[in-house]
């Protein structure tokens, strides 16, 4: 008999919720088969588990789900491995264009954080070297103009 998993036991594996699981199923990225009075059980096969894997190493690259779940069924189909590549690497692409534009924008904030860093230093410094303004003086018993 192959192996089977609980919906209990992907989600314990790779620490999601089984809300989340649900949320797979409900995009499409999973297709468990139903077991149990009236079909209530997710019985998740060898395939499930994968595609799971597979998704949420597409999370972690920073692809949408839909991004994801074109990938995925594309590698399900009895196909050449050529298309599937080709649109992988127009997605992988597309998003390393998008991480190095906000790249970019984090870098140009950290110079600009640079910048007001060392004018606040400079005045800060300017301030500590002018003496204090004198005080005026107290008036009262004792003090002469």
């Amino acid at each position: 008999m192959a192996t089977t998993y609980s919906i209990s036991d992907l989600a314990k594996e790779f620490d999601l919720t089984t809300r989340a699981m649900r949320f797979y199923e409900d995009m499409g990225l999973l297709q468990p088969a139903r077991s149990g009075p009236g079909g209530r059980s997710r019985v998740y096969s060898p395939r499930d588990r994968t595609r799971l894997k597979l998704t949420l190493r597409a999370k972690r690259l920073g692809l949408s789900l839909t991004e994801a779940k074109e990938l995925i069924d594309m590698y399900d189909s009895p196909r050449d491995t050529g298309p599937q590549l080709r649109k992988f690497l127009v997605v992988l692409a597309a998003h390393r264009q998008q991480l190095e534009d906000q790249l970019a924008e984090v870098q140009a904030n950290l110079d600009e954080v640079k910048v007001h860093e060392k004018e606040a230093r400079a005045l800060l410094a300017k301030t500590e070297k002018t003496p204090p303004a004198p005080r005026a003086a107290a008036t009262g018993a004792g003090v002469t103009p």
